[in-house]
């Protein structure tokens, strides 16, 4: 486990690779890890150690939760304080000369980065998905899909596939630019619709125009005297422009009256203007081929702030080729039962006046 994935989320900091962990503990982030985990090995059950024998690190990286639950585990690495990808190296390589079957790890692209170097695809690797940015395929869903894929895998019902490891860089990242590379492939467990598709962008020659038409439909409504948060993506920047507004790409935006009132917000600014803002409304368009409309890249949007706004106050926008590549939406708060609140249909707004029915899933 990975102790400090996803801490940059919600204060907007969009990674916590470098200096950003010190930052993001100074503005009150929260780890996302041990929540995730958790869950995860609950999913398992009690009679996990009758079926499988756990390899697992010390303290933060993982121990401390497995002495939490009862769940007993051969101690492969020695893990004390402050952790760093080395430490995730290091842990790898034990795992691997204790010929390790399948490494199960919580983080995001840069922890399957760290195990990808160590141990290619000579090993399956699955990711319980806790990041801010995850762009590689080696992530279950959920952290309750990655315990079916476990399961599945030791039983011997799931199958291998390829799966891209890809990270960006997080400087340019935090300004706005999206830097994507392919790091190789790794192996994965996969069974059916259960680990995410690497993230993509869709062009075609009437993307820009949809584009334009969800901006003027949007300008429309958008009228209407609520303040708007509106998401990351170039579909939610045409809106943007429609207004005349510098958008932040990958970030997100408050507007109101076509007036921008905080440019690249966190969830504390979000949570601050609602107290003297009830009338609040959430723009969002879905992660190319992934799907997620939630719990990738906007974790800003946090549970608190999607309880308060509530669902019918939600808007999700996507061009036609972007729908037609993406068969479901996904969500993925970190917390179940709200997830299950926002699963079911919804209409995606796909141009002028125009939208389509798509299914929201938690799973």
């Amino acid at each position: 486990m990975n102790p400090i994935a996803g801490m940059g989320g919600s204060v907007g900091l969009k990674g916590t690779d470098g200096d950003a962990y010190e930052k993001a503990s100074d503005m009150g982030a929260s780890p996302r890890s041990p929540d995730r985990i958790r869950t995860t090995l609950s999913r398992l059950g009690g009679d996990i150690n009758s079926n499988y024998t756990i390899f697992s690190c010390s303290g933060s990286m993982g121990g401390d939760i497995l002495d939490e639950l009862g769940i007993q585990y051969e101690e492969s690495y020695l893990s004390s304080g402050r952790t760093y990808a080395e430490d995730t190296v290091q842990a790898c390589k034990a795992m691997r000369e204790r010929g390790a079957d399948l490494i199960v790890f919580c983080g995001g692209d840069g922890t399957a980065r760290d195990i990808y170097s160590v141990v290619g695809d000579s090993i399956p690797i699955l990711g319980i998905p806790a990041g801010v940015k995850m762009y590689s395929s080696v992530f279950a869903l959920t952290p309750s899909v990655a315990a079916e894929l476990i399961r599945s895998f030791i039983d011997g019902t799931s199958s291998l596939r390829e799966a891209e490891i890809m990270d960006i860089d997080e400087e340019k990242y935090r300004n706005g630019q999206l830097d994507r590379r392919l790091y190789g492939q790794a192996v994965t467990p996969y069974k059916g619709q259960q680990v995410q598709a690497a993230k993509c962008a869709f062009f075609s020659l009437g993307e820009a125009e949809s584009k334009e038409q969800i901006a003027r439909f949007a300008y429309e409504f958008m009228s209407d005297g609520s303040t708007y948060l509106l998401g990351v993506g170039s579909t939610t920047k045409a809106i943007a422009d429609a207004f005349g507004i510098e958008k932040t790409l990958l970030g997100i935006d408050i507007v109101k009256d076509g007036r921008l009132l905080i440019k690249d917000a966190n969830e504390r600014d979000i949570l601050a203007l609602m107290a003297q803002d009830k009338k609040m409304k959430i723009i969002v368009s879905p992660l190319g081929a992934q799907g997620f409309i939630f719990g990738r890249g906007n974790h800003q949007i946090s549970p608190a702030v999607l309880r308060a706004v509530g669902r019918k106050n939600i808007i999700v926008v996507g061009t036609p080729q972007k729908l037609q590549n993406t068969p479901y939406l996904f969500v993925d708060t970190g917390d179940a039962e709200l997830d299950d609140k926002l699963s079911g249909y919804v209409s995606v707004v796909c141009g002028y006046r125009l939208a389509a029915r798509k299914s929201v899933l938690n799973r």
